[in-house]
């Protein structure tokens, strides 16, 4: 198609600051930026942050502190990832690092995850099992397809994509489910002694945990194109690329996040849950 040559050739792919932010910002793509821009973007933005530190400060509710750390962590890991990706994009780079970038966002979204919920033993590795396998079936189908090409300079965006958004899901999933094993302790008990099966006496509690984390990617699916523009859309529309044909490609990123999403919190709830079965009784979690 003309409009896939075009893409190929024009497109600045999303940024991978994009896929942590879930996927819905506004990119900018083919469009100069003035020197002192980006600089006084960000000053201004601060603003919102002191805004909400403000509240925080007045209610009470001790937020200021993880602002400041959040706010200073993503401006250097953003400003660190564009180094890295200006790297990547060069011509003259193999494609062989991006693969590498690739191989060390899949445990680090699985650390991520560890720390976010420590409550759930053996998080990390079942995020990153999971992710193993929901975005290699995404990756296989984006490039086995012909959807996007394989290139380095989409294979990192939209790994981080689908990576960004799974490790949200991955973190409700694994408190949802901690928190309802905590809850209905007795019911597992019972459910046990009567000589149900771990996977049966657990069976409601992950499924609770599972489709309470997959609700907002699930809205967000629901309301895209009518509630707000993907960043994608945007992005690829602003490249040159028809927009029809930049609507079915978002609409192909989209379910692929939601099925990788999906897949790797399935995991997680699966497997976690049996982490506190051994032998047939049931140890509830603490914390």
């Amino acid at each position: 198609m003309a409009g896939a040559g075009r893409y190929q050739r024009r497109v600045l792919i999303v940024a991978y600051g994009l896929g942590m932010a879930g996927g819905y910002g506004t990119a900018v793509a083919g469009v100069e930026i003035g020197r002192w821009g980006a600089g006084w973007a960000l000053v201004a933005s601060i603003a919102p942050l002191l805004v909400v530190a403000g509240i925080s400060l007045a209610r009470r509710l001790g937020l200021e502190r993880d602002l400041v750390v959040a706010a200073v962590r993503a401006v250097g890991q953003l400003m660190a990832a564009g180094w890295a990706l200006t790297l990547l994009l060069d011509g003259e780079a193999s494609i062989l690092w991006s693969w590498a970038w690739l191989a060390a966002m899949v445990p680090m979204a699985g650390d991520a995850a560890r720390r976010r919920e420590p409550r759930l033993p053996g998080l990390g590795w079942m995020t990153s099992l999971g992710g193993v396998v929901g975005l290699g079936s995404s990756l296989a189908v984006v490039f086995g397809l012909g959807i996007l090409p394989l290139e380095a300079r989409v294979l990192v965006p939209v790994s981080g994509m689908v990576v960004g958004n799974s490790l949200k899901v991955v973190v409700v999933a694994a408190t949802r489910l901690v928190d309802g094993l905590r809850e209905r302790a007795g019911e597992v008990e019972a459910m046990l002694a009567l000589g149900f099966g771990p996977v049966l006496a657990v069976r409601d509690i992950a499924s609770d945990a599972i489709r309470l984390a997959l609700r907002p990617q699930l809205e967000a699916t629901r309301s895209v194109g009518v509630v707000f523009l993907p960043g994608a859309l945007t992005g690829l529309i602003l490249a040159g690329v028809d927009p029809m044909e930049a609507a079915l490609i978002q609409a192909a990123l989209l379910f692929l996040i939601l099925g990788t999403a999906a897949v790797t919190g399935l995991v997680v709830v699966v497997l976690g849950a049996r982490a506190f079965i051994r032998d047939g009784l049931f140890e509830p979690p603490v914390g």
